[in-house]
């Protein structure tokens, strides 16, 4: 489990190292578990982060201790935050694709991602491909079955919803610009990092954007 310490440091450092690590949440006596490939780093004087609007009682989880907890509500449904170093800072888990302990079945296992599946069914209610589950921040939510009321302003807890560290670490991660910052917004700043090796399964592919150029519209960095 990671400790508050991971967490109280620079927004966009802990972006980049929260990519590898898994999500584990206990749920219905089974642990589910997805390996962290998408995120984005937020601070207080980012005029595209929540924090930026000032402290309300919704918010509060921003302005506290670095590791605290933060969902909100996207589009109508749950989404992941965790605060970092510094009052309103805090980074997005923006997606992840699910993962099983091969190993360990005391842990995680490919009938506990059968559950995820049950528990994010596509609209019309199929079963929703591996590579979709979690490929978007409601839809980890969704998958893992993580609440806005169960949540928010709460703390890890190694019996019922963590993030571990398995020693996982991207040979390469890809940096861009993040998703759906409103124009004027500070939608230019490179806060969005993403698994090389899983950026086919993130939100949006920075390389397969048929006319993003790398070095001008994203770069590739060696952790």
């Amino acid at each position: 489990m990671l400790k508050k310490s991971f967490f109280d440091r620079d927004a966009c450092l802990v972006a980049q190292q929260l990519l590898g690590k898994i999500i584990r949440r206990k749920y219905q006596g089974r642990w589910l578990a997805a390996r962290i490939i998408e995120t984005e780093a937020y601070y207080t004087e980012d005029r595209g982060s929540h924090a930026s609007l000032g402290y309300t009682e919704k918010r509060k989880a921003l302005f506290m201790p670095a590791g605290t907890i933060y969902m909100y509500y996207a589009r109508g449904k749950d989404s992941l935050n965790v605060s970092c170093k510094g009052k309103g800072n805090a980074v997005l888990i923006k997606s992840a694709y699910p993962y099983s302990d091969h190993s360990n079945s005391s842990l995680s296992s490919s009938a506990d991602i059968k559950l995820m599946q049950q528990l994010n069914p596509t609209l019309s209610g199929d079963i929703r491909p591996l590579e979709k589950l979690c490929k978007g921040q409601t839809l980890l939510c969704s998958s893992l079955n993580l609440k806005v009321d169960e949540w928010d302003q709460q703390q890890f807890d190694a019996g019922s919803f963590y993030f571990d560290d398995i020693r996982i670490k991207p040979e390469k991660i890809i940096q861009a610009t993040r998703l759906g910052i409103p124009a004027g917004r500070d939608e230019h700043l490179p806060y969005r990092f993403i698994d090389y090796e899983f950026a086919r399964f993130c939100t949006s592919n920075p390389l397969s954007r048929r006319s993003w150029i790398e070095g001008t519209h994203y770069k590739i960095i060696t952790p």
